[in-house]
């Protein structure tokens, strides 16, 4: 097979995004972009609006600028992690399908490198297949379903339509329980187990999952069989839900109130992770391994530590690898037919 006849396959990994830097008006042009968006907040669209623009952009980029400032690296955790993910999936997989020409590369909902960006370059190098991969463990209309909204737009502005497939989620996926199940292993190996174990996912609020969003359902089942994984009993473990915004309900228990709550009853020792994110970031780094910690100090609580979530581990990679490499085997059999 000569070069030229090589199909373009393109895996595009997205993640959720990140400001640009650690500053005021980079926070302010990233929340603009992400509380704008119908998905992530379903107030009527002009009266959301007038309260972000009178209320909510006035004042809390300087907040959220300040935390970025404390987990800031290089660059923004969830990018640098992002983009070492695709230099690795890139490695892993660039030399296993020859009859490809395989291209892996990074996409954020909301920021850089925008995905409406990333597919606006693909269609100036028309593919003959595109694979989307959110980075999302438990689906959400909130988070994963952006990226099909932006698939959505760009389509009908295409002529040469590539063929098209969305990893939806792998909540459940063993590979998956298992990376989870050994980044505790080996926590715990070298610091000990705690009373508690607190999986804590990203919330959304109440209204979202009545109206049929299944995340809550799926961080339940993703928190369950890592329980069963570990082997704990029902005492030594909770599902919990944190990062309210606004003042309706989200979906329960509050992270911040159960860490509270096991203060005041006497836990001494928790350890917490957040099985919901691929990568840390601000939410993990700050608010779950920071603010909850002092939450739970205050409580009465005395050892408080944060498993990181999976970012570059190698049976993370495995993870991701294999749930590309079932799409692009599948592919191979279609082309060969």
């Amino acid at each position: 097979m000569t070069p030229a006849s090589k199909a373009k396959v393109t895996i595009i990994l997205a993640n959720l995004g990140t400001p640009d830097a650690p500053t005021v008006p980079a926070v302010r042009r990233f929340l603009k972009q992400f509380l704008s968006d119908q998905r992530v907040i379903e107030i009527p669209k002009l009266l959301w609006q007038a309260i972000l623009n009178l209320f909510v952009l006035p004042f809390r980029p300087k907040r959220v600028a300040k935390a970025y400032a404390q987990v800031w690296n290089q660059d923004s955790p969830m990018r640098e992690v992002l983009f070492k993910q695709v230099e690795q999936m890139q490695s892993r997989l660039g030399s296993v399908y020859p009859q490809f020409e395989l291209k892996i590369i990074p996409a954020m909902t909301y920021g850089n490198p925008g995905i409406n960006e990333v597919l606006a370059k693909l269609q100036a190098d028309p593919q003959d297949h595109i694979l989307l991969f959110p980075l999302f463990p438990q689906y959400s209309a909130t988070s994963t379903a952006p990226l099909y909204d932006a698939v959505a737009r760009w389509i009908p502005k295409q002529r040469n339509l590539p063929g098209l497939t969305i990893i939806r989620d792998y909540y459940q996926h063993p590979l998956f329980i298992e990376s989870l199940a050994n980044s505790v292993r080996e926590f715990q190996s070298v610091y000990g187990r705690a009373e508690k174990l607190l999986m804590s996912f990203h919330g959304i609020p109440q209204p979202y999952a009545d109206k049929g969003d299944p995340y809550a359902e799926r961080c339940r089942i993703t928190a369950q069989r890592l329980a069963e994984s570990l082997n704990l009993q029902p005492h030594e473990w909770a599902c919990s839900f944190q990062s309210r915004f606004g003042k309706q309900e989200w979906i329960k228990p509050y992270t911040d109130e159960l860490l509270a709550q096991w203060g005041q009853e006497g836990v001494k020792s928790v350890q917490v992770m957040s099985p919901a994110f691929s990568a840390d970031c601000l939410e993990t780094l700050e608010e779950l391994a920071m603010e909850n910690a002092e939450t739970f100090k205050h409580a009465g609580g005395a050892e408080y530590a944060y498993i990181p979530a999976l970012n570059n581990r190698e049976d993370h990679l495995d993870l991701l690898t294999s749930l590309v490499k079932a799409n692009l085997d599948t592919l191979t059999q279609t082309l060969a037919n």
